[in-house]
């Protein structure tokens, strides 16, 4: 697993072998900015159109982006 700090670009790629932590499959390949933390999975901000939006996931469901 890679971890992130707040800042960082990634991917929401979904692991549909890992169920725990597993955000809507509507974000699938969407790409974010980690905002925080909340437990063990990242707080994401990802745009939607004109909304910006938040999205709680493990880090399985991520991945980077340089």
């Amino acid at each position: 697993m890679h971890a992130y700090e707040d800042g960082d670009k990634v991917a929401i790629v979904l692991d549909g072998a890992q169920h725990k932590g597993m955000p809507h499959r509507r974000f699938q390949g969407r790409t974010g900015i980690i905002t925080g933390t909340q437990g063990r999975a990242y707080v994401i901000r990802v745009s939607d159109g004109n909304m910006e939006k938040t999205v709680v996931a493990r880090p399985e469901h991520l991945k980077p982006i340089e």
